[in-house]
């Protein structure tokens, strides 16, 4: 497949290319394709699916090439094009106020989630990790802040992972919770900017709790995100729930594979899919192992091993057994 960028121009050329061209071998590595160009002039050859959509992502570059486009840009745009229709890069979601200005859904339901979390007061996301649940909800918080529609941020995690509790953890109460509330420390810096971070904690524009905390507080005109739901109890999910005041959106995230709960004891999210799935004001998103956003040759790794096993398992099927054709005289 041949195509031929308009208009020509050397920068964006020299941005959609990369240095030394490493924008253009990460999609033939990723498509196995081999790309070759002449200016503007551009040859793709290999399977002609992949030519299709590699000259559908050299063309998508093209038009936002006017400032650099770093390797990561590169790869969420491959897993992009290869998870939504044609229709849906363009129009995947309204644009959030962040740092990342490029952030949206990367798949149709991590496009449908973000959606819910502007349409719902209360939206729970729910699969493996990797899915964006965690990190797509802390963007929503930021830009409900930026557009000045809560006045607060507030945090919240059950801290029993290992079978551990905050009393016997050491340092005070910050230093205690830290440590399970790394991701969503990681998604703020990376989507808001340390400083903006930090100065946000200073004025209690941010707020840490613990969920064990919530008890008997009304929370109106905030953010809540309580993550790692799964390690919750029925009464404990029951009570974080009724937390929620006037102008409040919540999300609830969670991996129901992953409960570190003591045994015996019973998932609040696990119950709660099922006590609040008719309960008109409340979305759910299940993410399943598709929507997880994986370096593209991660992908490529998966399959190979599939179709190894795969291949194994067909050979010990056919491979004939020491006693086949003797009679068995046990």
């Amino acid at each position: 497949m041949e195509l031929t960028l308009q208009p020509e121009d050397n920068l964006r050329l020299a941005n959609l290319c990369g240095a030394l061209d490493e924008n253009l071998k990460q999609i033939e590595d990723a498509l196995d394709v081999t790309i070759s160009r002449r200016g503007a002039h551009f040859r793709v050859a290999g399977d002609q699916a992949n030519t299709r959509l590699a000259a559908q992502l050299l063309e998508n570059f093209y038009e936002r090439a006017k400032n650099p486009i770093n390797l990561e840009e590169v790869q969420l745009g491959l897993v992009e094009l290869e998870r939504l229709a044609p229709e849906q890069v363009s129009t995947a979601m309204p644009t959030l106020m962040t740092r990342r200005q490029d952030l949206h859904g990367r798949t149709p339901r991590q496009v449908s989630y973000l959606q819910q979390i502007q349409d719902f007061d209360i939206t729970f996301g729910i699969g493996p990790a990797g899915t964006g649940k965690t990190y797509l909800a802390v963007a929503s918080a930021i830009d409900a802040m930026t557009r000045d529609r809560v006045k607060r941020i507030v945090l919240v995690r059950p801290a029993v992972e290992a079978g551990e509790r905050l009393g016997f953890l050491p340092g005070d109460l910050a230093q205690k919770v830290d440590p399970y509330l790394r991701p969503l420390y990681d998604a703020l810096y990376d989507l808001a900017g340390y400083d903006t971070v930090n100065k946000m904690f200073e004025r209690g524009a941010i707020e840490v709790a613990p969920l064990a905390y919530m008890r008997g507080r009304t929370l109106n005109q905030s953010f809540i995100i309580l993550d790692e739901a799964q390690n919750t109890t029925p009464e404990q999910m029951k009570m974080f729930l009724t937390r929620i005041g006037f102008g409040t959106k919540a999300v609830i995230t969670g991996d129901v594979t992953q409960i570190d709960l003591g045994r015996g004891q019973k998932s609040g999210l696990v119950e709660a899919q099922k006590v609040l799935k008719d309960v008109r004001g409340i979305a759910f998103t299940q993410f399943l192992s598709d929507d997880v956003v994986r370096h593209p040759l991660v992908q490529k790794i998966i399959n190979a091993y599939e179709r190894y096993d795969s291949e194994r398992h067909a050979q010990s099927v056919t491979q004939p057994g020491d006693n086949q054709g003797k009679p068995n005289n046990a």
